[in-house]
């Protein structure tokens, strides 16, 4: 007979959620710890779980368990710029933004940090992500590096030299790619968000970079 936690897939749930699934136990509490402890669903944090991939044949999505595990939130910075293949390094834990205050969170599928953002600042460049069989809200490759920039303690761009090393060179960032990013993305986040300086930086170097290219192109 197939599990039914497997109607489940791999969505991050509450207790109560997982409790409908068997509404002639009475002792639902007991019945999620002998889930549990057979290992048919990983325990996130409490009162919030996911079913093992062994049970539900879907790998956790460790995108999705993001969200769900700290809300609101959107995946930004090093995470998300590593979802797009912008920069080459793996990440190791999963970074996200959020208006809460931040906080790490260690479970048995993996590590996760929320960096607190303004309200005005968490609206700006975002999107959903759907796979076909579920949805998470990522920020676009311009709002994560304005993210990164903006939470780094050490980066202060000043300099058109300041921000081709850090791209270049500190996170080896996919230059062509970044020749195509939307500038408005940017002009938003300097209005509302943190190191507008170190940001309006990067805005000119992208137009100085894109006016190189322009007149290459002429020649």
């Amino acid at each position: 007979m197939k599990n039914i936690l497997t109607i489940l897939r791999n969505v991050p749930v509450t207790t109560s959620v997982i409790s409908s699934l068997y509404p002639n136990i009475i002792g639902k509490n007991q019945k999620i710890e002998n889930l549990e402890k057979t290992g048919e669903i990983i325990r996130l944090k409490r009162g919030l779980y996911v079913v093992s991939p062994e049970v539900s044949d879907t790998l956790v999505s460790t995108e999705l368990v993001a969200n769900q595990l700290y809300t609101p939130s959107y995946i930004s910075m090093s995470s998300a710029l590593r979802y797009y293949g912008l920069i080459p390094e793996a990440v190791y834990t999963t970074q996200s933004m959020t208006i809460k205050h931040s906080r790490s969170f260690e479970t048995p599928v993996g590590f996760f940090d929320y960096t607190h953002i303004s309200r005005e600042s968490f609206q700006i460049g975002l999107t959903y992500i759907n796979n076909g069989r579920f949805s998470f809200v990522i920020a676009l490759p311009e709002k994560a590096l304005c993210d990164l920039v903006a939470n780094s303690p050490n980066v202060n761009l000043r300099f058109f030299t300041d921000v081709e090393q850090y791209l270049e060179e500190d996170i080896r960032f996919d230059m062509d790619e970044f020749l195509k990013m939307n500038p408005l993305v940017f002009m938003q986040y300097i209005e509302v968000g943190k190191k507008s300086n170190s940001i309006k930086t990067v805005l000119k170097y992208l137009e100085y970079e894109r006016n190189l290219s322009k007149n290459a192109l002429r020649v």
